[in-house]
């Protein structure tokens, strides 16, 4: 059974900085593509950052210069290093196995807020 569990959300200033986690289970690991995804209020799910099995990684256009995925294989965990928040990125954020929008499977999930 594929698990997905995040940790490392918060409420954190404009500016500020987060490192998220995903302790994954069940799987492989190594060998899929991980993406980040989040959802914020009363919106629909975004894309945020995905890397490849092979280690690439990519980043959306909101994100960039300011978030860093990264994975440790050897412990099977997924990071994502969040920089100079700002309130738009206020989310639930999620790890997800495989590629946005075919995600085969989502974390439950951890907060972030970012507020003054």
């Amino acid at each position: 059974e594929v698990q997905l569990v995040e940790s490392g959300g918060g409420l954190v200033q404009p500016g500020g900085s987060l490192r998220l986690s995903c302790a994954a289970s069940g799987f492989t690991f190594s060998n899929y593509d991980m993406s980040w995804v989040r959802q914020a209020p009363g919106k629909g799910l975004e894309w945020v950052s995905r890397i490849s099995s092979g280690g690439t990684k990519f980043l959306a256009d909101s994100v960039k210069g300011r978030f860093t995925i990264s994975r440790d294989n050897a412990e099977n965990t997924l990071y994502l290093q969040m920089n100079s928040l700002i309130t738009e990125d206020t989310a639930v954020y999620y790890c997800a196995v495989g590629r946005f929008p075919n995600l085969k499977s989502r974390g439950q999930g951890t907060q972030v807020t970012v507020s003054s």
